[in-house]
């Protein structure tokens, strides 16, 4: 069974090979991407999520910093040269960095101390929910993305290059841009193995 939500979830997809041919309006995708965050549920409507939204040049920097801070770690030449060509893939129409506010998440544990345990894993919910949600949105105007993680590696590069609040953790990258390529199958776990229904 699938609906219009399910068709469109099927939409969303790791793509990795991206692009810059683009048409639709920065301001639009900037609007498109702002609202799907402010949309997404969070526990206690914290609304602890927060991002950076960069294009161009400025999304070309992100990549070029996590070369520059891969490059101290990783010593050998021809494992730093596949590297560099996976993360400059990454150099395509924009680059969505997504950051929770720990300042929210500790002022939380102090007004809520019987949650307390609780309130940083709700921000990575509402994180993920937010994700998910751009990238839906992203895929409805015919684009793709790809999450990746390069945090904490480039945390305090990208907070200087940003201008960063220190409160801002720095939990994930969004590539987007064209799909020059499309993602091949999904495989998906047998249901048996991942669900369990009761009363139907």
């Amino acid at each position: 069974m699938t609906n219009a939500f399910t068709k469109l979830q099927a939409k969303r997809r790791s793509i990795y090979n991206l692009g810059k041919n683009v048409k639709e309006d920065k301001q639009m995708l900037v609007n498109l991407i702002e609202e799907a965050i402010e949309q997404s549920p969070s526990a206690f409507n914290s609304q602890t999520v927060r991002a950076v939204i960069t294009f161009g040049e400025d999304s070309d920097k992100v990549w070029d910093i996590v070369l520059a801070e891969l490059r101290k770690v990783v010593k050998d030449d021809a494992a730093f040269a596949k590297t560099e060509a996976k993360v400059n893939s990454f150099k395509a129409f924009g680059t969505i960095l997504y950051f929770t506010e720990t300042a929210t998440v500790k002022q939380l544990e102090n007004d809520f101390p019987s949650y307390a345990a609780n309130f940083a894993g709700w921000a990575e919910q509402a994180l993920g929910g937010a994700q998910q949600a751009v990238w839906e949105a992203l895929s409805v105007q015919g684009l793709g993305a790809s999450l990746q993680h390069y945090n904490p590696l480039i945390d305090e590069a990208i907070a200087k290059a940003f201008d960063i609040p220190e409160t801002w953790q720095l939990r994930a990258e969004m590539p987007f841009g064209s799909v020059d390529a499309p993602a091949g199958e999904k495989d998906v776990m047998p249901a048996e193995k991942r669900f369990k229904v009761f009363g139907a």
